[in-house]
């Protein structure tokens, strides 16, 4: 049965060049995070809200997978749907195509904005100003070297000061895939973080996206620091500080994984992330 998911807004989005695809999304609803977002690497991403009829993510997955454009694939999951009145749907595909639909029976305000890459809609909304600032916020942000995550958490942010949902506030989320992506290069998920229920839940979901990026965000390898000489000796002192003695690899290894770092280590012990460094200074003292 499909949920009432109220007073909503969501962008999903891709970044080709990362070839990564995401969703965000604010809501006053408990855990919006479990019923609105979908996304797959290489597929597509869906959000399915207003009165939400879940079965649109996982199905309009398929049909993005099978090659469907996003246009098509909203017309293909809301003709086949007797509630699509009180419906809305974002949708991306693989190349970066949008299409949003918005109901006639969604409540006031509600409607939709698509452009290259991205698709933005919200239902009961102050007005109009909100999506038009998820849509603006992102397509400002396409040349600042921003990661997609980051332009996402940005446009929440926009929304909620152009007036954002005309109920509130209560939860948020944020979702990001790329094939092998995530933890160990192993999952594709690089980001899936939800705010359940929170007063200012945008606040919230990027003070827990900064440690999130702090433990498993990536460096560029031109920025890493040799390990040699003075530095190589002040991790020994620091390292020994926190009671982590010995040959220097070993140590920082052992102090990383601790600090759930490991994500962010040179495995040969040569170089240091400088993320690392600047961690291991502020626990050090």
């Amino acid at each position: 049965m499909a949920e009432p998911v109220v007073a909503t807004y969501s962008i999903v989005a891709c970044d080709l060049e990362a070839q990564q695809w995401g969703v965000a999304v604010q809501s006053k609803f408990l855990a919006v995070g479990s019923v609105v977002p979908w996304a797959e690497p290489e597929v597509g991403a869906v959000a399915t809200q207003a009165w939400a009829n879940p079965s649109y993510g996982p199905n309009g997955l398929v049909l993005l997978r099978e090659g469907l454009s996003a246009e098509e694939v909203v017309e293909r999951l809301t003709t086949a749907d007797a509630g699509r009145d009180e419906r809305q749907l974002g949708v991306v595909d693989a190349r970066g195509r949008s299409a949003s639909f918005t109901g006639p029976g969604c409540l006031d305000w509600a409607g939709g904005r698509t452009g290259t890459g991205y698709a933005a809609q919200g239902n009961i909304l102050v007005g109009a100003e909100t999506v038009d600032a998820l849509a603006e916020t992102f397509e400002a942000t396409a040349a600042t070297g921003a990661s997609l995550a980051e332009r996402l958490l940005d446009c929440l942010a926009a929304a909620q000061r152009a007036g954002g949902d005309r109920r509130g506030q209560q939860s948020a989320s944020l979702l990001v895939v790329e094939r092998a992506g995530g933890y160990a290069k192993l999952s594709d998920v690089v980001v899936d973080l939800r705010v359940d229920d929170h007063p200012r839940p945008i606040e919230e979901l990027r003070r827990i996206y900064v440690i999130h990026d702090r433990l498993f965000g990536r460096t560029p390898e031109s920025e890493w620091l040799p390990i040699e000489g003075a530095l190589a000796e002040e991790l020994r002192e620091r390292l020994g500080l926190l009671g982590y003695d010995g040959e220097v690899a070993a140590a920082l290894d052992a102090w990383a994984g601790t600090e759930n770092l490991e994500e962010r280590l040179e495995r040969d012990g040569s170089r240091i992330d400088p993320v690392v460094l600047e961690a291991l200074r502020e626990q050090s003292g």
